[in-house]
């Protein structure tokens, strides 16, 4: 990286390219051969931490066109492309997805392409393979695989390691056991088991530095204070639906309404209508700073008209403001359909 700037230190002159916004990236690169070895290099995300000019983009994985993800700036309100995961596993969903360290996690999940006649998904119910995505690199990379394969299962990162546990290994057999992977060492370390499976498909958040595991069905949380403690079940009665987790705050989507949730008191709260989200099916709902997105989704059919459309719209509600009202942001410009995964990355 020498000679970056003329008549400036290599290491002022990362700096100044690291206040360069993340879209404008592949611009740069085409000014010259030391820049884009400055803008590929490990060093450009720890000088974006040193300038405070680390940005927060949303990663969404649709169901058309298979395994592409794309990434959003909200501060600019656009989309990036990403290249399409490098996976054998045809129409990858189920999976987990998460971020830690700059990187996207991409963990498990199966083949969503049935054949109408067999049932036969692809051979492939479930999967322990592991995908990170280096986006200052620009490249999938394949990481040590999971101890066990699994599909719809609970995914969270806590203390910068990222924490499986449930889900299922075929569509017949639920699973408890958990198990946490450092990324540093690349390595999986098996962990206590959940304290109890369901018949149905479980996810996971984090809130107050805490993994909660929620099966739908059920009013019980699974609850894991830190990697390498045990289990422990609470029943919070908290609303089913579609959630995201805005500043430490679970908000759910529930019978045409934003409902804020009290963890503590277990209470609720309206904070915005959702009726226009009634025949949608299939959206992500993701928090990111003081805001609620919903993106992609089906509409479904109704009396008047029995097509099915795939969609690529996202809305947003800032739930922070004195009246919380929706807005339009960007389309996706690949995506469509079905949510697949959805992550929050930290560039």
């Amino acid at each position: 990286m020498s000679g970056l700037i003329e008549g400036l230190p290599d290491a002022v002159a990362l700096r100044c390219l690291a206040r360069v916004p993340f879209y404008l990236h592949p611009k740069l690169e085409l000014v010259c051969h030391s820049w884009r070895s400055a803008l590929r290099s490990p060093e450009l995300l720890k000088a974006r931490q040193e300038v405070k000019s680390s940005e927060d983009l949303l990663c969404v994985c649709a169901f058309d066109p298979e395994n592409l993800w794309q990434l959003y700036d909200p501060i600019r309100d656009l989309w990036i492309t990403l290249p399409v995961i490098p996976s054998k596993i045809r129409h990858l969903a189920h999976f987990g997805a998460v971020s830690t360290g700059g990187k996207l996690y991409v963990l498990g999940g199966g083949s969503d392409a049935v054949d109408p006649l067999t049932g036969d998904q692809d051979g492939s119910f479930a999967t322990n393979e592991v995908w990170s995505y280096d986006p200052i690199m620009r490249w999938w990379a394949p990481r040590a695989p999971m101890r066990m394969a699994r599909a719809m299962f609970a995914c969270c990162v806590l203390d910068g390691k990222i924490v499986v546990a449930g889900g299922f290994t075929s569509c017949r057999k639920s699973i408890s056991q958990a198990e946490s992977y450092d990324p540093e060492k690349d390595v999986w370390i098996p962990m206590p088991d959940l304290l109890h499976t369901h018949n149905s498909a479980c996810c996971g958040i984090v809130i107050g530095g805490k993994m909660h595991v929620l099966h739908k069905g059920l009013s019980t949380v699974q609850i894991l204070d830190y990697v390498g403690s045990t289990w422990r079940v609470e029943d919070y009665g908290w609303l089913q639906g579609p959630l995201a987790v805005v500043q430490g705050v679970l908000y759910v989507m529930s019978h045409g309404f934003i409902m804020k949730q009290d963890r503590e008191e277990k209470k609720r709260k309206m904070v915005a209508s959702a009726s226009e989200f009634r025949r949608r099916i299939g959206f992500a709902m993701i928090g990111l700073g003081d805001e609620i997105y919903v993106i992609g989704g089906v509409l479904g059919p109704d009396r008047m008209n029995w097509d099915i459309k795939q969609i690529s719209d996202m809305e947003v509600l800032t739930v922070r403001s004195e009246r919380p009202t929706w807005r339009q942001a960007a389309p996706m410009t690949q995506c469509r359909g079905t949510i697949l995964g959805s992550a929050l990355l930290r560039i």
